[in-house]
């Protein structure tokens, strides 16, 4: 059972820090379908740099031994972009199918802090 949930921990990390990585490099890069999709939002330009810093970070975060306190924090604002990302596309009447990134994200995050293994879990 270990064993598994080890498995199922790193696949999960592994995609969790691929797709922040990726979209946090997107969003850093300012590439014009992001800017055009912040514009949809409502969000204002500087909006991306901020979250492609955060993601940046939230990434090391996750993928550095140690440091639980800051897992946490990295996985809680992981939480909050990704449900707010969902929020602000059904607000905007977004076709469903752009939801699949954000809830694919949102999933592997919660499966991620769920499976984490216990030296990267804060003692209580």
């Amino acid at each position: 059972m270990k064993k598994r949930n080890k498995i199922i921990y790193w696949i999960a990390t592994a995609w969790l820090s691929l797709g922040m990585l990726s979209t946090g490099i997107v969003q850093l890069l300012k590439m014009r379908e992001e800017v055009e999709r912040m514009n949809s939002l409502g969000y204002p330009h500087y909006v991306l740099t901020i979250l492609g810093v955060w993601k940046m970070l939230g990434v090391t975060a996750i993928l550095i031994p140690n440091a639980p306190l800051l897992k946490e924090w990295a996985y809680a604002g992981f939480f909050f972009v990704m449900t707010g990302a969902i929020i602000s596309h059904l607000a905007i009447g977004d076709p469903f199918l752009t939801l699949f990134g954000p809830v694919l994200l949102l999933v592997l995050t919660l499966v991620s802090w769920y499976f984490r293994p216990t030296d990267r879990k804060l003692a209580m």
